[in-house]
């Protein structure tokens, strides 16, 4: 009886393994959809001859389901010609920010320049993706025949990254560069005749050129430069260290642990880039340059009507301003603005963003460039206000357009001095001249 017992829950547990993989992919491998992950996206992707269409999408995304059938056709189509992959978002966060995916399903087409593929924005059909595919692959061979291409998506091509971006180290640059720099660092210590260093090279360059403005990339000649290379105790080759963002000191370094790809050491350097990214300010609007500076350049601008001062003191307001801090902290990656009024001070504003109907607090969310917005409908608490920037950040929830494709005038108002609201001292009235009807009347 237990063996049976045990059988039972043993088939269950295998159905029920079964059922969780069909409900987070979209695709199988029975279909000629490649499933692509930052485990394999590099060697099957970057480094190949192939023209790649790829679709980056999330499990629970409808549009990404009711592409699925078209998408598979546009594959089988395709297979021989042009290579056919999807990534999900969901489990593969760091890929997908990579190649800046913010609405599902994003559809990207790498062609002859694997570093800069381009949007598909065709028809969603079997026939528009496969046209596209085919496109793609004429255009690259047109590009080799002409000789302004190399043809390759491998490691040799010069396409990948360019040399001069990695930084080169010596004992004697090697603190005033790094040490004594506020940015972040990895530095591959390398000797000259390593096999692996020379199979590295071409993934570094890539890296350095892909975090351009990030994160640096320098290389050491262990061989010449004996004195950095012991004081940090290489051993063998190569080796990566790194060194945080910020001050730093001789011991301000730890061990690289990713992989060896480009990809690899692109997504982990963001990782640590992202850690170092101070949280946004949280600015409050107190005239159209602030709001231009917080939001004018942002993908979202978070903007919160607090309540008016007399029906919420110092202390509650500080309370939500503080759940406001957290929360642009946890976002932080997003790079969005993060804005705050009080309740009335801006009306043009409050109006246009259609907030206040609920009370206060109330927040919106607005895209200054596709000129939309969305309103937060929940509870205005940490939870409730991260699981609607959750799903935005996902391209769930309903949005609406800008009654005027922009924000409306901002009025220039005095800040809020951080001290509890006072009502207005009522006048003193002398009534010594005033006659004894008009006092009755009074």
């Amino acid at each position: 009886m237990l063996q049976q017992t045990t059988s039972i829950i043993t088939i269950l547990a295998f159905i029920l393994t079964i059922f969780s993989a069909t409900t987070t992919a979209l695709y199988s491998s029975s279909d000629d959809v490649v499933d692509l992950n930052p485990a394999n996206f590099d060697r099957l992707v970057q480094q190949s001859d192939s023209v790649w269409v790829v679709e980056f999408y999330a499990p629970w995304c409808g549009h990404c389901k009711n592409l699925a059938p078209e998408f598979k056709k546009a594959a089988t189509a395709l297979k021989g010609v042009v290579k056919v992959g999807a990534i999900n978002c969901d489990e593969h966060h760091s890929l997908c920010s990579q190649y800046s995916v913010q609405g599902f399903p994003t559809l990207k087409i790498f062609g002859a320049s694997k570093t800069a593929p381009t949007d598909f924005n065709g028809q969603r059909t079997a026939h528009g993706i496969a046209e596209a595919g085919l496109a793609a692959a004429k255009q690259k061979v047109k590009s080799v025949l002409s000789g302004s291409s190399s043809g390759g998506g491998g490691s040799s091509s010069t396409n990948d990254g360019d040399s001069k971006d990695v930084v080169e180290l010596t004992d004697s640059n090697f603190d005033k560069l790094v040490l004594q720099s506020e940015d972040i660092w990895l530095v591959e210590f390398f000797a000259p005749w390593c096999g692996h260093c020379k199979n590295l090279a071409p993934h570094w360059a890539k890296a350095a050129t892909e975090l351009k403005g990030k994160v640096k990339l320098g290389a050491l000649d262990s061989t010449v430069h004996q004195l950095k290379a012991q004081k940090y105790g290489i051993k063998g080759y190569p080796t990566i260290k790194y060194f945080g963002g910020g001050k730093k000191d001789s011991d301000s370094v730890s061990d690289y642990d990713g992989g060896r790809t480009a990809a690899d050491i692109v997504n982990w350097a963001l990782e640590k880039y992202s850690e170092n990214i101070p949280a946004p300010e949280l600015s409050e609007i107190t005239s159209e340059d602030v709001a231009k500076k917080a939001c004018a350049n942002a993908p979202l601008c978070v903007i919160t009507v607090v309540p008016h001062i007399l029906d919420c003191n110092a202390a509650c307001r500080n309370q939500y301003l503080k759940t406001l801090r957290e929360l642009g902290d946890k976002y932080k990656k997003k790079q969005w603005g993060w804005l705050w009024t009080e309740a009335g001070a801006q009306i043009d504003l409050e109006q246009s963003l259609d907030i206040g109907g609920f009370g206060y607090p109330a927040m919106a969310v607005a895209n200054i460039k596709k000129a939309k917005y969305s309103l937060l409908r929940g509870s205005f608490s940490y939870d409730g206000i991260n699981e609607f920037l959750r799903d935005l950040s996902f391209g769930r929830g309903q949005t609406a357009p800008l009654k005027d494709t922009s924000l409306p005038k901002i009025h220039t108002v005095e800040p809020w001095d951080g001290k509890d609201g006072q009502l207005p001292e009522e006048e003193d009235i002398d009534l010594s001249d005033v006659d004894l009807d008009e006092k009755d009347e009074l």
